[in-house]
């Protein structure tokens, strides 16, 4: 009988004692690697998924967790995908309650004509999501605005226009797609790496994949492998063809987090327009409020990538021009850096004209690469690329389950000021698990409210196996504030260990690890 919990002990036995073929390998677990296990399960086909690292390690943890339509594509006249964007938005609230909801933004007006502008532009953007819409815009009056938004830059301010967008815990989503693939039958696996592909008469069968936890090498078949890897996709595909000319255009985008009161209530800001021509958000997060994001192109991609000085001092010096209390150095809690897959066009002159439509692309091995896109379309880029796969493996044709499948965590009425509303009606077994335990209800560290109960349950049910999943990934505290996660970091692996059955030579090496990463989150 399949395994139903997040297991990576059982996904291990499960790589090395299936027999026969895989119907579909997937390389890669963020979210449109996750997306497209969950869809490809879903409809009953036999899947296997392999990361490198941790699940969401890379740019799907590292959004500004937004599940939008894209306001700013509208100006560049991408209608189609603005519409697809703003269903899938719409299918996302619906299947994940407990982790996407419905923010406010707004955009404040200094100049008489802003206003008109913006609210037109708006209306559309309303009249795209149609009945999947989460409320409408409208023109502000100064005092509206100022109401809603008391620390905002009243100079020259006319008002402004509010609207409507989803914002949601990108990681924590990943590992609820994570889960619920599993209960549909998939396998998966972190720090699994794929070393390279098996090919036989020119096509690709299968990959070598090495544990990196146990230092084991596999080989596993499969009738289809897809390159879900992000950011990564031109390594996979060049290990296929090594004279493959690259697919992705990456570019460097960080994020800086601030304490609450610099943008108290539950308004988010978006400035349209940017010296770099992007939008800038601020946004209300987890009791924090987090301001991005800036768009550098980059040569190298890393799976730590550092964030520039003068990437830092941009968003300050813009969100400067927006608050009345302006931030400094001192009032950032954390720093986080994200790339952005973008499919190369020769014809765009600067990454933030490139589409963030997704491409599908299919080597003369057989080998799927899915890249582009964003996290809130990872359920269309999943069902495309399984529809594709199908048919390249001659599998039986099965229609997509997905548009209307309740996420692992499913709860309606969440209180998304309550502490540990991420966890949906996971949070349930937590509570019983620290009544048990009553020790595990006691607090890891006094800036931010996680307990004991949450490292036990991160490695029993979600797959945690390093520190740093845990206070990167199945809580976000290194993103809310990086130097209580240091603080945090001793007692975690202490945790961990016991649960894990390690060593005190394990504990010290997980905290120099998680040491060397948490610099690149300090300010």
């Amino acid at each position: 009988m399949p395994n139903k919990i997040l297991d990576r002990d059982f996904a291990i036995s499960q790589i090395k004692n299936t027999a026969g073929l895989w119907d579909i390998i997937i390389i890669g677990g963020g979210a449109t690697g996750l997306g497209t296990a969950l869809d490809a399960a879903s409809r009953g086909y036999k899947v296997l998924l392999l990361e490198k690292y941790d699940f969401a390690k890379g740019t799907s943890s590292r959004s500004t967790k937004l599940a939008h339509g894209g306001v700013r594509y509208l100006k560049q006249g991408d209608i189609s995908m603005v519409m697809e964007a703003l269903e899938e938005r719409g299918l996302m609230m619906r299947n994940a309650p407990h982790l996407v909801r419905d923010q406010k933004f707004i955009i404040p007006t200094y100049e008489w004509w802003d206003g008109p502008f913006y609210n037109v532009g708006l209306k559309l953007y309303d009249l795209l999501a149609w009945k999947l819409g989460l409320g409408s815009s409208r023109s502000l009056s100064l005092e509206e605005t100022i109401e809603l938004i008391p620390t905002l830059e009243t100079k020259d301010l006319k008002g402004g226009v509010v609207y409507h967008d989803g914002q949601f815990d990108d990681a924590r989503l990943a590992i609820n797609l994570a889960q619920t693939a599993v209960e549909k039958g998939a396998v998966i696996a972190n720090y699994m790496d794929v070393i390279s592909l098996i090919k036989e008469n020119g096509m690709v069968e299968g990959v070598v994949v090495t544990d990196k936890d146990a230092g084991e090498t596999y080989s596993v078949y499969g009738r289809v492998v897809i390159n879900a890897t992000g950011v990564f996709a031109d390594s996979v595909i060049q290990m296929d063809d090594a004279q493959s000319e690259n697919k992705i255009t990456p570019s460097q985008g960080i994020h800086i987090v601030l304490n609450k009161e610099m943008l108290p209530g539950d308004t988010a800001i978006m400035v349209p327009k940017t010296d770099d021509d992007r939008v800038l958000f601020a946004v209300p997060w987890n009791g924090k409020v987090i301001v991005g994001t800036t768009d550098t192109p980059v040569d190298k991609v890393d799976s730590e990538p550092e964030p520039r000085e003068e990437e830092i001092e941009f968003l300050l010096n813009h969100i400067s021009k927006y608050l009345v209390k302006k931030p400094t150095r001192k009032d950032v809690k954390s720093i986080f850096t994200g790339l952005r897959p973008l499919v190369k066009d020769p014809s765009k002159e600067g990454t933030s004209k490139l589409s963030r439509s997704h491409a599908l692309f299919v080597s003369e091995s057989g080998l799927i690469t899915i890249t582009g896109g964003k996290w809130t379309t990872y359920r269309k880029m999943a069902q495309d690329t399984v529809d594709k796969a199908a048919i390249l493996a001659g599998l039986e044709e099965r229609t997509c389950m997905t548009r209307s499948m309740r996420i692992h965590g499913w709860k309606t009425n969440t209180n998304f000021k309550e502490d540990f509303y991420y966890y949906g009606s996971d949070i349930y077994p937590i509570r019983k698990l620290m009544t048990l335990h009553p020790s595990l209800s006691e607090k890891l560290d006094k800036a931010l409210p996680l307990v004991k109960a949450q490292v036990v349950w991160a490695v029993r049910h979600e797959m945690a196996i390093t520190v740093e999943d845990f206070l990167a990934r199945r809580t976000r505290s290194l993103f809310l504030d990086a130097e209580a996660s240091l603080r945090m970091t001793k007692i975690v692996a202490e945790l961990m260990a016991d649960e894990l059955g390690k060593d005190k030579k394990w504990i010290k090496n997980q905290m120099d690890e998680f040491e060397a990463i948490a610099k690149n989150y300090l300010a």
